[in-house]
């Protein structure tokens, strides 16, 4: 793959490949021409590894140009990126599924090693436009830790709560309608103290009173029905489930304390942000926040085009002859921020009557195929944000069109 090229003119340049993994990496350096500088080698991911790396890297010539790629791998390269700042090296950030192509294209040989994906990551940033990667800022980082931890436990609190319904369905099932389906802080109080149907229907005046005290919108009247409503349940009796219960309503509360820990700080960063995207209505902090941690600062991106392929939001195009034609979105890069841009798609359509009027313009364009025109939206609502914080201006009609 890097056998020396005999060319009258030399291409100098250093091409340096980082493979990432857990508890090391292996690098491979190369020049333009061939020559390789230092072959495949293994540091670990500590203090130790990185002055390794640093040691190799101090020791080219740095007259030439030094060009570093590593795939972007989850937070595993995260300090190694750091540290490459920190020492005054740029880095390019590559897609994994641009170098796994790539590998196809110049290889029929299925071995796959860290070594020999580090040769590649070098191949790959010579022969492939490649711009340094602009690091993520403080803010940045911090939001894209809060927030995915944010969701991960607003994930964890819907399987709780779904294990109650489960639970309820055997034992009370008339509970849920009561309910309308809905597990909000009363619902969690009674549970929490008045577990079966069977204490429900012994429940007393003070205590009803109590219950009512607890949720003022659930009358003393409701709260007697729902104690008739349990005296005549289909549901029966079970310990399991009763326990059930129990431990899942206490694991709701405490992540919703962790939940409100979490947006607690989360707003307080989006207060320095100031992002211009809260001003579109319809966007509330979590999706801006969201937003800004996944995509950093828009003007990063050369275009809302660029916006809309980072979230994998993109047509594949299909040409051949005279055909040419676009298939389905490619649906590369991150699915949780696509799920983001199409609630927020929603809710701007929603909220806003210059979406609004777009989305039934689409709708009615797309032979009233919702889904498509919902992508119209997302693909407005990118060209609308990337505007509103390159020219660093709240919303308006005008900005909108």
């Amino acid at each position: 793959m890097w056998a020396a090229q005999h060319l009258e003119v030399t291409d100098m340049s250093y091409f340096v490949g980082i493979d990432i993994a857990k508890n090391k990496h292996d690098c491979f350096i190369a020049t333009g021409d061939g020559e390789v500088v230092r072959n495949s080698f293994t540091f670990p991911n500590n203090d130790e590894g990185f002055r390794t790396l640093k040691a190799t890297l101090d020791q080219l010539n740095h007259s030439q140009k030094i060009k570093i790629g590593l795939e972007a791998t989850g937070h595993y390269g995260k300090n190694l990126k750091q540290f490459l700042t920190s020492i005054g090296y740029e880095y390019s950030e590559l897609n994994p599924y641009l170098v796994k192509k790539f590998t196809q294209s110049i290889t029929l040989r299925r071995t796959k090693t860290d070594k020999v994906d580090a040769q590649i990551i070098a191949k790959f940033i010579q022969l492939e436009a490649s711009k340094p990667t602009t690091p993520p800022s403080y803010n940045t980082m911090e939001l894209r830790t809060l927030v995915r931890n944010h969701d991960r436990l607003v994930r964890s609190r819907s399987d709780e709560l779904v294990k109650i319904t489960n639970s309820l369905d055997r034992i009370f099932p008339e509970l849920k309608k009561f309910l309308n389906d809905r597990i909000g802080e009363w619902a969690l109080y009674l549970l929490e103290h008045f577990t079966t149907p069977e204490k429900i229907s012994r429940l007393t005046s003070g205590q009803i009173q109590k219950l009512h005290n607890v949720g003022r919108k659930v009358t003393v009247n409701r709260i007697t029905m729902l104690k008739e409503l349990a005296a005549k349940t289909i549901g029966h009796p079970s310990p399991a489930d009763e326990l059930v219960i129990k431990q899942s309503v206490k694991m709701v509360r405490a992540i919703n304390d962790s939940i409100e820990a979490y947006r607690s700080r989360i707003e307080a960063i989006m207060k320095e942000v100031d992002s211009p995207l809260l001003s579109i209505p319809g966007i509330g902090m979590m999706t801006a926040a969201c937003l800004h941690a996944e995509y950093g600062d828009l003007r990063r991106f050369s275009s809302p085009a660029k916006l809309l392929s980072f979230a994998g939001l993109e047509c594949s195009k299909n040409q051949s002859g005279q055909s040419d034609r676009k298939g389905h979105m490619v649906k590369h890069g991150s699915a949780h921020l696509r799920y983001v841009l199409m609630n927020a798609a929603i809710s701007v359509k929603n909220h806003c009557p210059a979406f609004s009027a777009y989305f039934q313009k689409k709708y009615s364009e797309e032979h009233k195929n919702y889904r498509v025109a919902l992508n119209h939206v997302v693909r407005k609502f990118l060209r609308v944000a990337f505007k509103l914080v390159t020219l660093n201006e709240s919303y308006s009609l005008e900005l909108s069109k």
